[in-house]
């Protein structure tokens, strides 16, 4: 079985959401969904995005810092993780 994460957003928050958390974390108004995940590598995230009044373009997030500053171990949390989908409910 894949250990998959899901990625969205939602307002000006994204949400990363793995094993029970649902790391949310605050992004641009603008955004208004994520598009495709390029490559997933522990911890840092490429990812195509569409803001608003834009054409898609790439994206970088390192949930690393994020996962510090909730004083959770970002080297056990991710280390599981094989692929990270995106998904709206």
């Amino acid at each position: 079985m894949i250990n998959e994460a899901v990625l969205s957003n939602d307002k000006e928050f994204t949400s990363f959401i793995f094993n029970g958390y649902n790391i949310r974390f605050k992004t641009s108004p603008r955004l208004e969904r994520y598009t495709k995940v390029v490559e997933w590598d522990h911890g840092y995230i490429v990812v195509m995005a569409k803001y608003e009044g834009c054409d898609e373009e790439e994206e970088y997030i390192d949930l690393i810092p994020i996962l510090d500053n909730l004083y959770i171990n970002a080297e056990e949390f991710l280390k599981p993780i094989q692929k990270v989908r995106i998904e709206y409910v």
